[in-house]
């Protein structure tokens, strides 16, 4: 590998020593990275070759991807998705072994967007692109203790036929996702909207452990309720009173991706959830949430628990949502808050998301694989 200490050579350095225990890609591209580097920082592009993740074997195609490339980001690998087929959906395979949670190897690191959430916890790209068609982007960046963001649906080209899955992006923070969010969206959101606009303080917000119908581990809501408390403490967040509470989108969610999409029972679920959604959050608010009702699962699979109940109902609503790092059970396992905004408000749920991550203690990064 060439001797610099570009960001592109650092993270490929990354890579060839932590990837061995972590199983985060499928594909590395060291020769063709470094070349893009160097055409980035000639051409002055305005990532100026910084190095990111894409999802999957096809995710280098992504519109997400094309547009990072142009704007001189420079794709160093393709990382893990769980293999077709499997009945379950939160864990990744690379091309040495199953994706471990970078925080506790025999835990998942959540998924589908496995390795790209693992890829950026570890320092092995500084962003890492994704899809969320359930949950995709914020259960991996919930586990994996970075931040996810899933963007309307609709706002970017969905790479799912139903319409459920929604482009997302990963970084070690929401301030670190900004520059990526810049080139992805591109002016894609309402032209009201500006990158790096402050919030005026403290932002409306409703908070909602389980969203009414949620089976949430206990220590997982007490995490979420502390962080939430600091953010009122720290006069970031005001809360409403108003009622989050939903119908179990499961049935619907289903019936959306491979049912009857007119089955009665989805449609009703459908409208009163977005009834109730377009009435918490008028006037700009929030919702805060756990991002999973569980901890990440050991390999061999989530048991009967869906780590989806609390994400899956934002694809079908459409709305942008994120998770940012709350903080650790007591068993090492990190914990996500998710922040849930109105359709098309994504610069203004980033936003949001930097004005929280401000108020709570910086998320730390995991240790190098066998030093835990």
């Amino acid at each position: 590998m060439t001797r610099t200490t570009s960001a592109v050579a650092r993270a490929l350095e990354r890579i060839e020593r932590l990837d061995p225990a972590l199983h985060a890609f499928i594909e590395v591209w060291p020769e063709t990275a470094l070349a893009r580097e160097r055409e980035a920082l000639a051409r002055r592009l305005p990532l100026g070759g910084l190095p990111f993740a894409v999802k999957g074997p096809s995710g280098i195609r992504s519109y997400a991807a094309r547009r990072l490339i142009a704007a001189g980001g420079v794709p160093v690998g393709a990382t893990s998705v769980p293999d077709p087929g499997t009945v379950w959906q939160t864990w990744g395979q690379g091309a040495r072994g199953r994706t471990v949670n970078p925080w506790r190897a025999d835990r998942t690191p959540g998924g589908s967007s496995a390795g790209s959430a693992v890829a950026v916890a570890a320092g092995m790209a500084e962003a890492a692109t994704g899809s969320d068609g359930a949950g995709s982007v914020r259960i991996p960046a919930a586990w994996c203790g970075v931040f996810g963001l899933k963007t309307t649906n609709g706002l970017l080209p969905s790479p799912d036929r139903t319409g459920l899955a929604s482009a997302g992006v990963f970084a070690r923070s929401a301030a670190a996702a900004e520059p990526y969010l810049r080139r992805v969206l591109g002016g894609g959101g309402p032209p009201d909207e500006a990158f790096g606009l402050p919030l005026p303080l403290p932002l409306p917000a409703v908070y909602s452990e389980d969203l009414g119908f949620a089976e949430v581990d206990p220590e997982v809501a007490a995490v979420v309720r502390a962080a939430v408390d600091r953010l009122v403490a720290a006069g970031t967040v005001r809360l409403l009173d108003r009622d989050a509470g939903l119908l179990d989108p499961a049935g619907a969610w289903t019936a959306v991706r491979g049912g009857p999409p007119d089955d009665p029972e989805a449609v009703r679920v459908r409208r009163t959830n977005g009834e109730r959604l377009e009435a918490l959050f008028s006037g700009g608010a929030l919702l805060l949430t756990p991002a999973t009702p569980n901890r990440p699962h050991g390999h061999e699979g989530p048991g009967s628990r869906y780590s989806t109940a609390l994400t899956w109902a934002f694809n079908l609503s459409g709305h942008p949502a994120a998770s940012l790092p709350a903080g650790f059970t007591g068993d090492g396992c990190p914990v996500g808050l998710q922040l849930v905004a109105s359709r098309g408000a994504d610069l203004g749920l980033l936003a949001a998301a930097r004005a929280v991550e401000d108020a709570l203690p910086a998320a730390p990064t995991p240790p190098p694989p066998g030093h835990r």
